[in-house]
């Protein structure tokens, strides 16, 4: 069976979620294959919303086996609160696996991740504070702690207190508070204990369940352009969302790699700062935000928004070869009198729109082709022709039933 990928392809917050939700039907597996508790994806079910920040979004479904693959960086903290949530609400947890080779998020990555972010002034990159790039810094410097030592209970807590230890005289030396080390220790090694039957070799397990022809899912955080090599540098994340970030972070080669789709809104967003094309610093911005609920899951902050960008959707394209894509939120734009999209950049940088008449009508509740607007219709055709990639998937609404099938 083939293993298909789900891969952003702007700058975050595009939908993946729901888009993973629908595909994970016919999958056995949904594997996290990078990122942390920076990203939230949201899947609405009838009345019952569903914010997920490590946990593979498949959970929802009780045939699927959730993996925490090894390039995720784990937040211990997060991840029991996100299970202790979902279990509350009737969602079964004891499937979910965790890579042994995933690095941990401390305390004091969180400390330092504020203290550097403090440091920048005026350039700050706008970090969620969560600690993912002290950790992922550390994982780089070979002195990160791994899920699987948590196995060797001992040893654990003295490498917790060690570098507990360690990371306070950085602390210290740009002016934060030393950490309780006793108190980060005995804290993780409570949490230690409980992670424990979780853990896995899922490398192993995952090419186990290949041999068997099991259908697998990969879920990716963040976005192409938020890609540590690929993204607009400095204004990245610590990792590589990217299509072949699929292939480190769960060990599973190229060759399986399939069904790679691309998610992308009808229009754009971004978090935090860095370049943004295409941006609206106007009244219709204010609309898209509005309209769209654009907040941040995680953080709850005001996304900056934008009209779509084909310049950058057909770079994401040739980064991660996208077989598909699925285009989300249409409906956001159902209100505008005309729609504008970036066709191409002229000599100075500035974006050039191609003019489209909006539909002015509601289609929240169509999820059948023939039940769209022929000016939104008109929309999807110009993606489609102008990226050269097929679209399949169309998102008409919030709700899990809310999309079209294009193709």
């Amino acid at each position: 069976m083939p293993v298909t990928v789900v891969v952003g392809a702007q700058w975050g917050d595009e939908g993946k979620a729901k888009v993973i939700d629908l595909l994970a039907a016919e999958h056995t597996h949904v594997v996290r294959y990078q990122g942390g508790h920076n990203a939230g994806h949201t899947v609405v079910v009838g009345s019952e919303r569903y914010a997920l920040q490590l946990i593979p979004s498949g959970v929802l479904y009780p045939h699927i086996i959730p993996v925490i693959g090894n390039g995720v960086v784990v937040d211990l903290p997060t991840l029991f609160k996100e299970i202790d949530t979902l279990q509350s609400r009737d969602i079964d947890c004891s499937r979910l696996l965790v890579s042994s080779q995933c690095h941990l998020i401390f305390p004091w990555h969180q400390s330092l991740d504020s203290l550097y972010e403090q440091g920048r002034g005026d350039d700050r990159i706008g970090t969620t504070l969560k600690g993912i790039g002290p950790a992922y810094a550390d994982k780089a410097r070979r002195i990160g702690v791994r899920a699987g030592d948590v196995l060797d209970p001992a040893a654990f807590a003295n490498t917790v207190k060690v570098q507990a230890v360690a990371h306070n005289s950085e602390i210290t030396a740009l002016g934060g508070d030393a950490l309780d080390v006793d108190a980060v220790v005995a804290q993780f090694s409570e949490l230690g204990a409980r992670l424990a039957p979780y853990v896995r070799d899922t490398v192993e397990m995952l090419h186990e369940s290949l041999d068997r022809d099991d259908a697998l899912l990969l879920e990716g955080a963040q976005a192409t352009f938020l890609d540590l090599d690929h993204g607009t540098y400095p204004f990245v994340t610590s990792s590589n969302p990217t299509a072949g970030g699929a292939c480190v972070g769960t060990g599973i080669g190229p060759r399986y790699l399939t069904r790679i789709v691309g998610i992308t809104k009808a229009y754009c967003t971004r978090v935090g700062s860095g370049p943004f094309p295409t941006e609206l610093l106007d009244e219709l911005g204010d609309k898209l935000v509005e309209i769209g609920h654009e907040y941040g899951t995680v953080t709850g902050r005001r996304r900056r928004c934008g009209w779509l960008d084909l310049v950058m959707l057909r770079k994401a394209v040739r980064i991660n070869s996208f077989t598909e894509l699925a285009l989300t939120k249409l409906d956001v734009l159902d209100t505008f009198d005309e729609i504008k999209v970036c066709t191409e950049y002229d000599a100075t940088g500035k974006p050039i729109y191609a003019v489209l008449p909006g539909w002015l009508t509601d289609i929240s509740a169509v999820n059948s082709l023939d039940g769209l607007p022929e000016r939104a219709k008109a929309l999807v055709d110009l993606v489609e022709k102008e990226v050269g990639v097929p679209i399949r998937i169309v998102g008409t609404g919030a709700e899990r039933h809310s999309y079209v099938v294009w193709q």
